[in-house]
């Protein structure tokens, strides 16, 4: 699948709040904690608790999100389909786009048992 402009600008507006909940609902039907999933995104964007948790209660959009993170040097390891977009061949002007599927990647991983050494591509 191609990724558009419009797509694009959906992603970067979606509140990060709104989506966090589901990400965790996902990962406690698996057996995994909040702590895992808040470890997992901590590794990929660099914010620290309180970062995290200061930008779900402000509701920042993912665009704001992904504009203060730090993505680990690491991050272009992330590789295969999510959502029927295989994150290698998303284009760089849809760098915010890209970002969201890696961080979704990592999430779906946790979530069907993944080790984390190896989510965080040590």
């Amino acid at each position: 699948m191609k990724v558009t402009a419009e797509k694009n600008e959906k992603v970067a507006n979606m509140i990060f709040a709104a989506i966090y909940p589901l990400y965790l609902n996902r990962l406690m039907k698996n057996g995994k904690t909040q702590e895992e999933l808040n470890q997992v995104i901590t590794w990929f964007t660099g914010f620290d608790q309180v970062e995290l948790q200061a930008l779900i209660d402000e509701k920042a959009t993912f665009r704001t999100f992904f504009q203060k993170a730090k993505i680990h040097p690491n991050a272009h390891l992330i590789k295969g389909v999510v959502c029927g977009y295989r994150i290698e061949e998303i284009e760089d002007e849809f760098e915010l786009y890209k970002q969201c599927r890696r961080m979704e990647k990592l999430i779906d991983e946790l979530a069907r048992g993944r080790k984390m050494e190896k989510i965080m591509r040590k």
